[in-house]
């Protein structure tokens, strides 16, 4: 798929060590965007597929610089508590603002993702209200309000851009254990019937431009696999980025804060499914993104 970012973003995105408890009191919100085919909705009969696209929250080597000398996986920090707390609170937010369920929720493998997945789904699909209050306490959860796997297009942009090169593992060998990493996910949430979009992780020294497209193929593939359910997608700086410059003309994007996200929605034909072109929901600076329009 030839990239469909020619010029809208920078060179990477610029993305912020914001502190978190803020974040509970006025984290963000907003719509984001239509995709697909180009075919017009000749019935009345439609509903709307909305699409999440999130960052994960506060990266240890970001707040410990020294943590990367003694890690064992030095590519790929964990989250401090801050993150967790903020991963929560971005949970409890979206559960309450959105207005739609979401349905499943796709992560990339990297730890960061992951944890910040955890925490999300673990409000979602809370019985009771979530809150601050209750983070960090055993909080019952109903599997079967969502489903959660681990797609690999999701994963960080593999290059120097993104992941030292002194860091990056040096056989190549990114030592993602799957199932450990499904194991931290609530009892039963797991979907382990999925096929993933990209069925290995890409290789060492992919583009920005090739990291931009795969990012914006993956949110297409995945959407056009389950277009009669609302997804979150959990990811990278780079990929929320995409998300709003893939789908909307004239964007550039400069910031992705901690847990920022961007909304898609697009209609789905009830009797076809075929689905209208994405529109992207999400405002300027309301939902820890900054971008841009050309006129």
């Amino acid at each position: 798929m030839p990239s469909l970012l020619p010029s809208r973003l920078p060179s990477t995105i610029q993305t912020t060590k914001t502190k978190t408890l803020l974040l509970c009191s006025s984290h963000f919100l907003s719509p984001m965007a239509q995709l697909i085919r180009t075919e017009p909705n000749h019935s009345s009969t439609h509903h709307h597929q909305n699409v999440v696209v999130m960052r994960h929250g506060d990266r240890i080597d970001n707040f410990e610089p020294r943590w990367i000398k003694n890690a064992a996986r030095p590519w790929d920090p964990p989250l401090v508590e801050e993150g967790r707390v903020r991963a929560f609170c971005t949970g409890a937010k979206l559960r309450s603002d959105l207005g739609f369920p979401v349905h499943r929720v796709f992560v990339s493998p990297f730890i960061r993702c992951v944890e910040t997945a955890v925490q999300v789904v673990t409000a979602l699909a809370a019985i009771e209200t979530p809150s601050l209050g209750k983070y960090g306490q055993p909080l019952p959860v109903d599997p079967s309000k969502l489903k959660v796997s681990i797609e690999y297009g999701l994963c960080e942009m593999l290059n120097k851009e993104a992941i030292r090169g002194d860091v990056a593992p040096k056989d190549g060998n990114w030592g993602f254990n799957i199932p450990e990493l499904e194991a931290k996910f609530p009892e039963g949430m797991v979907d382990h019937t999925v096929e993933r979009v990209y069925k290995e992780l890409p290789q060492w020294g992919e583009s920005v431009m090739d990291a931009r497209s795969r990012y914006a193929n993956v949110v297409q593939a995945l959407a056009d696999k389950y277009p009669t359910e609302n997804l979150l997608l959990v990811t990278h700086g780079e990929g929320v980025g995409t998300s709003i410059t893939a789908f909307l003309e004239g964007a550039t994007v400069y910031e992705a804060e901690y847990c920022a996200y961007s909304k898609l929605r697009r209609p789905i034909n009830d009797q076809s499914l075929t689905a209208g072109k994405f529109e992207v929901l999400t405002n300027i600076g309301q939902t820890g993104l900054s971008y841009s329009l050309s006129l």
